[in-house]
């Protein structure tokens, strides 16, 4: 296989990727707002950002899919809806399908294990929506649905599987997970221990732990952890506690612009996951 086929992960910021798996492209949670600009996450609620993305919309290249956890300023911003082209499809939640498809979109909302299916060639890529949970107690309601995503993809045989974690706490939907796809190579965590409204809404350095001690991926690679100001857990937190768990996966902290190389475990087509 030739380097440039190699799959792989870029981390543009945020909770923003180009994943690059056998002859797909996908982009996770467009943010292209530029340092001191401000997200709006709805309600009245906002956050300037603090970094520059490492990539404009005018860098990407051809995209097969836009995956979007949810519809929140610092995932979906000003930027993506005026710029980003409407032609490839965009798997989100049902909420935020409804309210893009509005826009222009090619919107496809799905569900709680609910998949949406991409075909090229001799290779699929499945992308399944996995439960997720933004916030408990009143200010659940006050946030937009957020899913986790599940990406499978199977070529010659093999398939590699990329979780996605979305913007989610810890709890019983991840140990479902863990139950129906207990062979992940890649899970790609958002952290940052987000403070809105005092309460914590993305996973702190613990929490990731948690994440990671349940899920098991093979490889973990954090993102969503100091672009903006609600940010208040540092990534160098979790990093420490990933050294002192003993853990036996592989831990990439990519810098912004960094692309990571995706060498873990393929499966054979047909196994548990």
């Amino acid at each position: 296989m030739s380097p440039a086929a190699v799959d792989s992960v870029q981390f543009v910021g945020t909770a923003t990727t180009l994943i690059r798996l056998g002859g797909f492209t996908v982009l996770t949670d467009p943010n292209f707002l530029h340092r001191g600009q401000r997200a709006y996450l709805g309600k009245g609620l906002w956050s300037r950002r603090l970094t520059e993305p490492a990539l404009t919309t005018s860098d990407l290249p051809r995209l097969d899919a836009v995956l979007l956890s949810h519809l929140h300023g610092d995932h979906f911003d000003r930027v993506a809806r005026r710029e980003l082209s409407k032609t490839p499809p965009l798997v989100t939640t049902r909420q935020a399908a409804r309210r893009l498809r509005r826009h222009g979109f090619l919107t496809f909302g799905l569900k709680p294990w609910q998949q949406h299916h991409l075909d090229k060639d001799d290779e699929t890529l499945t992308i399944e929506a996995l439960p997720a949970v933004h916030a408990r107690g009143p200010l659940r309601a006050l946030l937009p649905p957020v899913m986790g995503s599940l990406l499978s993809h199977e070529r010659d045989g093999t398939v590699r599987r990329v979780y996605v974690s979305g913007d989610t706490l810890t709890g019983d939907h991840l140990t479902e997970i863990r139950v129906r796809h207990p062979d992940i190579d890649v899970g790609i965590v958002h952290l940052g221990g987000t403070r809105v409204l005092w309460q914590t809404v993305t996973m702190d350095a613990a929490m990731g732990m948690e994440w990671v001690g349940t899920v098991r991926p093979h490889h973990v690679i954090p993102v969503h952890h100091d672009d903006y100001g609600v940010f208040r857990s540092p990534v160098e937190d979790f990093v420490a506690a990933f050294g002192r768990s003993g853990a036996t996966a592989r831990l990439t902290v990519p810098g912004r612009g960094d692309t990571i190389p995706l060498m873990a475990p393929q499966h054979p087509r047909g196994s548990v996951g």
